[in-house]
């Protein structure tokens, strides 16, 4: 049986998937430390890792640039970005007010399918919270504040928040690798989620606030330690 030359939409697909697969791969290894800020990543030694061209490789440092995780810098090559102490306190003094407000509107106006996502999402935490699995929790972390923005129905405060996706990967990700952080956090999820069931706004903006803040405080004591 004859087969025939992959069409243009194959190979544009391809070569799609090929840069996402590096790009994944790369943003995961920035945000859990193993490239930590000031690296210079190498695209020979890249290459040869993911066992790509240098095109596919070059795309996704360019998309990680776009994302505010690398700088490409001529001569040099892509080097990872920090995330100074201020940046810190200025990026959580704005995400205390959005995700309360985030709250308050996904308690008026969630959907029944979206708060049981956000009901399945706290489940699924729960055992791996037990499992001691904190990339997969890390994964729902931000799936369930993913849930909460989507359901408040505000496109300008879902664009606002998608800014910091980035930085609250890896903030999120620091503060559940201290001890106890996800078995509270769980706890945290939980009541914020019963807030937004029973149509309690106030509540739920209250608990997403000291949500929030203790990340901040947990994240300040993990730089100050």
């Amino acid at each position: 049986m004859f087969i025939g030359m992959p069409n243009r939409t194959e190979s544009r697909n391809a070569k799609l998937n090929l840069r996402n697969r590096v790009f994944q791969s790369l943003e995961q290894d920035i945000l859990n430390g193993k490239y930590p800020s000031g690296t210079n990543l190498t695209e020979k030694d890249l290459c040869e890792e993911f066992g790509v061209s240098r095109t596919p490789l070059r795309e996704a440092l360019c998309q990680l640039e776009l994302e505010g995780l690398v700088e490409c810098i001529p001569n040099k090559g892509a080097v990872v970005l920090g995330i100074s102490e201020q940046d810190v306190n200025d990026i959580y003094t704005i995400k205390l007010t959005l995700d309360g407000l985030a709250a308050r509107l996904a308690a008026e106006r969630i959907t029944p399918e979206e708060l049981t996502d956000l009901e399945e999402t706290v489940n699924l935490t729960e055992f791996y919270v037990n499992k001691d699995d904190i990339n997969k929790v890390l994964e729902l972390d931000s799936r369930f504040h993913d849930i909460i923005c989507r359901a408040g129905k505000n496109r300008p405060l879902r664009s606002m928040m998608s800014n910091f996706h980035n930085f609250l990967k890896m903030a999120r990700h620091k503060s559940l690798n201290n001890p106890g952080r996800p078995t509270l956090m769980l706890e945290e999820h939980r009541k914020l989620l019963a807030a937004i069931a029973s149509g309690d706004a106030e509540l739920a903006s209250h608990l997403a606030v000291d949500h929030t803040n203790r990340v901040f405080h947990n994240l300040q004591r993990l730089t100050d330690a």
